[in-house]
C-alpha cells in the first residue's frame, strides 16, 4: 500500500483504499488583494499537555497559534482574531483571549499584516445586570483591541441579548460604544445556528425584522462603521441588507454555504469576507481572490467550487461545533502537532464526521502533504479502533 494511501471506514462499516491526491502549487500573492477585503477568522491552537477540559482556563500553544497567523497573512488574507472561531465564551476565558489579542496584533506589526479583533462582553455573565453594564463590558475590550493596533469588530453580545427588551435597548448600547472607538469598526451579526444564545439579536426573532432595526443603526453611525458581518447562512438575506447600506459600509459575509456567489457579486453588489471556513481553506480563497483581481472569473469560480462540499460539511448542523472541523484540517495540514482545542471541543464531531471531512479535503486539493496528512488520519482511526 502507497504512503499516501489510507484505509477508511464507510457507513456500513467496511473499509475501503483511497489514495490521496497530490495537492496544486496554491500561488501566493505577489502583492495586496485589492478586489476584495477578506479575512480567515482564526482558530487557536491548544497545548496538547495542557489540562485543557470544559470549564478550565485554557492552556493556548502560543508557538504554533501565531504560526497559523503567519500562514494566513502570506497568503494574503487578514485575520480576524479572538472571534467565536477561537472559541470565545466557548472554551478561550477572557484572560487567554487578552493575551491572544496583545500577540496577534504585536505579530501583524511585525509582518505587515492586517489583523481585526473581537470586543465584547464575554468576561461578565451574568454579573452584567443592566444596559449600563453591557455597555461597559464592551468598553473595556475595546481599549484592550485598540491598545493592540487591531481595528474593533464588535462582537454580538450574549448578555445584552438576554437583556434587552427589543430594539430601543440595542441601539442604547450601540450609541453609546460606537463613538468611542478610534477607528471604524466592524458590527458582528452571528445568528443562532452559530450561538443559540444570539436569537433575536437586534430585537426580533425575524431576520428581516432585525435587518431593518441594524440598518437604521448603520445609517445613524455609518462614518464610525466600517462594516457589518453577517453570518445568517441566508444569502437572500445578505443581498437584502447589502443592498440597503450606507455608502462606505462593506458587507463581510460570514455565509459560510454561499461565500463565492456573495464574494463574485450580481454585477451591482458584492460582499466582501470574514469567514471561519478561510482558516480551513487559505490557499484556495487567495488563489479565487487573486483571479478575481485579474477579472479571471473562471479560474476564481474553479479555485471556490470544489471548497463548498467541505464548508457545508465542516459547518452542518449542529453548527457551533465547526470549530472542531478546522482544528482537525489544521492538524492533517501540518500547521499544529495536536488535534486539540481548548475546553476539550475537539470531541465534538464523529469519526465518521472527521473522516469525511478528510477526503473533502483532498476533493479540493488542501492536504498540502499527503503522506503527513495519510500517517496522520491512520493513526486516528487506529485510536478509534479502526485497523
Amino acid at each position: 500500500m502507497s504512503i499516501t494511501t489510507v484505509r477508511l471506514p464507510a457507513a456500513d462499516g467496511t473499509l475501503h483504499e483511497r489514495e490521496l491526491s497530490a495537492p496544486p502549487a496554491w500561488p501566493r500573492p505577489a502583492s495586496p488583494i485589492r478586489s476584495r477585503v477578506a479575512y480567515a477568522a482564526a482558530h487557536v491552537a491548544a497545548d496538547p499537555l495542557g489540562d485543557n477540559v470544559p470549564g478550565a482556563p485554557a492552556v493556548v500553544d502560543w508557538e504554533h497559534t501565531l504560526a497559523f497567523r503567519r500562514h494566513l497573512w502570506s497568503y494574503g488574507l487578514g485575520v480576524a482574531e479572538a472571534m467565536d472561531t477561537a472559541q470565545r465564551g466557548m472554551g478561550l476565558d477572557w484572560t487567554a483571549t487578552q493575551e491572544l489579542i496583545r500577540r496577534s496584533g504585536a505579530e501583524a506589526r511585525a509582518v505587515g499584516g492586517l489583523v481585526a479583533a473581537g470586543a465584547g462582553t464575554d468576561h461578565l455573565d451574568e454579573r452584567a445586570s443592566t444596559l449600563d453594564d453591557v455597555a461597559a463590558g464592551y468598553e473595556e475590550q475595546m481599549s484592550v483591541v485598540q491598545d493592540a493596533g487591531a481595528r474593533m469588530i464588535m462582537m454580538a453580545s450574549r448578555r445584552l441579548a438576554a437583556l434587552a427588551q427589543g430594539p430601543e435597548d440595542f441601539r442604547k448600547v450601540y450609541d453609546r460604544v460606537l463613538p468611542q472607538a478610534d477607528a471604524p469598526v466592524i458590527l458582528h451579526w452571528l445568528g443562532p445556528m452559530f450561538d443559540p444564545a444570539l436569537g433575536g439579536y437586534w430585537g426580533s426573532d425575524d431576520p428581516g425584522r432585525a435587518a431593518d432595526h441594524v440598518l437604521a443603526l448603520l445609517h445613524d453611525h455609518a462614518s464610525r462603521v466600517d462594516g457589518i458581518k453577517v453570518s445568517m447562512l441566508d444569502a437572500e438575506l445578505e443581498r437584502d441588507v447589502r443592498s440597503r447600506l450606507p455608502d462606505g459600509v462593506r458587507l463581510y459575509t460570514g455565509d459560510d454555504f454561499n461565500y463565492p456567489e456573495l464574494i463574485r457579486g450580481d454585477g451591482e453588489h458584492a460582499s466582501d469576507a470574514l469567514l471561519g471556513v478561510f482558516a480551513a481553506i487559505a490557499p484556495a480563497a487567495s488563489a479565487a481572490l487573486q483571479a478575481l483581481d485579474r477579472d479571471d472569473t473562471d479560474a476564481f469560480d474553479r479555485a471556490f467550487a470544489p471548497t463548498v462540499p467541505l464548508a457545508r460539511h465542516v459547518f452542518e448542523a449542529p453548527t457551533f461545533h465547526y470549530k472542531a472541523g478546522i482544528a482537525f484540517l489544521a492538524w492533517l495540514s501540518g500547521l499544529q502537532p495536536g488535534f486539540v482545542l481548548v475546553g476539550g471541543m475537539h470531541s465534538a464531531r464523529s469519526l465518521p464526521h472527521l473522516v469525511r471531512a478528510f477526503e473533502l479535503a483532498d476533493d479540493a486539493g488542501l492536504l498540502p502533504d499527503p503522506e503527513l496528512a495519510a500517517q496522520r488520519m491512520t493513526v486516528l482511526l487506529r485510536t478509534y479502533g479502526i485497523e
